[in-house]
């Protein structure tokens, strides 16, 4: 591909991205997969350079741009070069009109100002923005931190969590011998940091209410040495299947898998009322913490649908406390830094359940955010995440 032939591939790329955005469609790394998919002309370097473009423009714009050629030439006010290439020639893309507008450059949508908890602030927004790195968590039920790096040379230590590593990112991990034989997970630090808050160990029985695809799962599991009781819940099946050759190459055998009903939760789980050792409510949510990996998610958020999910979390924080035993644990978690998603359930959810006292997550790191903690990109280096914890009456 020429230079203008990979700045037409990039706008290409990024209309496709801002309609999946406007209908919840599917995510950029796919789109981007699928459209090189179809092209096998183009080799390494041209699918590189064009991906590079392409998150370049979307980690710029805050805004939904009007289109992908308008998200690009807003990349050009930063980098003039790629101006000459809007010529036609070479399979570029035609040149400029006077007066066509240009994305202009935000770190998150407007109407979210004022909405973030009062820790974010000046240069967070900006490590909000920068590439993650690729951390990857020990499985202690095959492995020790020391062994794996042994065998992955270029892994370091995270600075946080003591079954953490990290590599340059881009590392091919998942062809490793380590990874196939369920030695490591890659897993984001923050997301280390809060399966430890649980404090689950052997022989506990333990809710995982939102467990997705499963890692914080797997992580709750080797903390317990794979002795004792996990249930995991989602409302999603196709998530849950996904779980199951994970737990398999994990080693992992003391997980239920349980199908929900929305609205219909408890029901589901009633065998569990006032039996949980340790329920964990890592609750879907905005995704702001994770701006670092999905930057387009920015684009795909609005006011109605945050709206939503601020009433879901509040609904199964509520629900989670049906399920704990007297004494045992609640543990409320969002990788949102909005204030209305973590400080504000946990202000709002010690009223309504004044018997539960809540107590302060022990995690390295991080700072107080009213009733819980605030992990952070600019201040920790992991993904954003607010956890709370509260301990049931007696």
């Amino acid at each position: 591909m020429t230079p203008a032939a990979r700045v037409q591939a990039a706008i290409e790329l990024l209309d496709e991205i801002i309609e999946a955005a406007l209908h919840a469609g599917a995510a950029a790394d796919t789109i981007i997969a699928r459209y090189f998919k179809a092209r096998r002309y183009a080799g390494s370097g041209d699918r590189r350079a064009v991906r590079e473009l392409v998150y370049a423009a979307i980690r710029r714009s805050g805004e939904r741009p009007a289109s992908g050629r308008a998200a690009v030439l807003g990349l050009a006010q930063d980098d003039p070069g790629l101006l000459e290439h809007f010529s036609g020639a070479g399979h570029g893309p035609v040149p400029i009109e006077a007066g066509e507008a240009a994305a202009s450059a935000s770190p998150a949508p407007i109407w979210l100002d004022g909405r973030f908890d009062p820790l974010v602030e000046g240069s967070e927004f900006q490590a909000l923005l920068e590439r993650a790195p690729l951390d990857l968590r020990v499985n202690r039920l095959k492995a020790t931190v020391e062994g794996v790096r042994d065998g992955l040379a270029e892994a370091a230590p995270t600075p946080l969590s003591p079954i953490g590593l990290r590599l340059p990112d881009g590392s091919p991990i998942e062809q490793h011998r380590l990874w196939n034989d369920g030695a490591i997970e890659v897993q984001d630090e923050g997301s280390q940091l809060l399966s430890l808050s649980c404090k689950a160990s052997p022989g506990m029985t333990v809710v995982d209410l939102c467990a997705g695809a499963g890692g914080k799962t797997l992580a709750l599991a080797a903390e317990m040495a794979n002795e004792g009781r996990i249930v995991a819940s989602d409302t999603d099946r196709g998530r849950l299947s996904r779980m199951t050759p994970r737990l398999q190459r994990a080693g992992v055998s003391i997980v239920e898998r349980r199908l929900l009903n929305p609205g219909s939760e408890l029901r589901a789980l009633d065998d569990l009322r006032a039996g949980a050792d340790i329920v964990l409510v890592d609750a879907p949510c905005s995704g702001t913490g994770t701006w670092r990996r999905n930057p387009e998610t920015r684009w795909r958020l609005n006011p109605d649908r945050l709206a939503r999910l601020v009433r879901l979390q509040s609904e199964l924080l509520d629900i989670a406390a049906e399920l704990v035993r007297p004494g045992g644990v609640l543990v409320y978690a969002v990788c949102s830094l909005l204030a209305e998603e973590g400080r504000g359930q946990a202000e709002e959810f010690g009223p309504r359940r004044s018997s539960f006292v809540s107590q302060a997550p022990d995690i390295p790191g991080g700072r107080p955010s009213g009733p819980g903690h605030l992990l952070t990109p600019g201040h920790d280096g992991t993904d954003g995440f607010f956890v709370a914890r509260w301990q049931a009456p007696c």
